[in-house]
């Protein structure tokens, strides 16, 4: 009996799934926090750039 469950625990890759699932999932929010904070950089130069060219036109 011991012996069958211990084959059984060891068989069973229901769990490794899920655990997989997981470390991709988590790899992922890295990579797009990643991609988001250099964006975030680019897209704040580009509306400084444009908020003073329309303050440069009202002037």
């Amino acid at each position: 009996m011991h012996k069958r469950f211990v084959r059984s625990f060891l068989s069973n890759e229901s769990g490794a799934t899920s655990i997989e699932y997981a470390l991709i999932a988590g790899i992922v929010s890295i990579c797009i926090v990643g991609a988001l904070t250099q964006i975030s950089g680019i897209l704040q130069g580009t509306f400084t750039t444009i908020a003073s060219h329309f303050t440069a036109a009202n002037q």
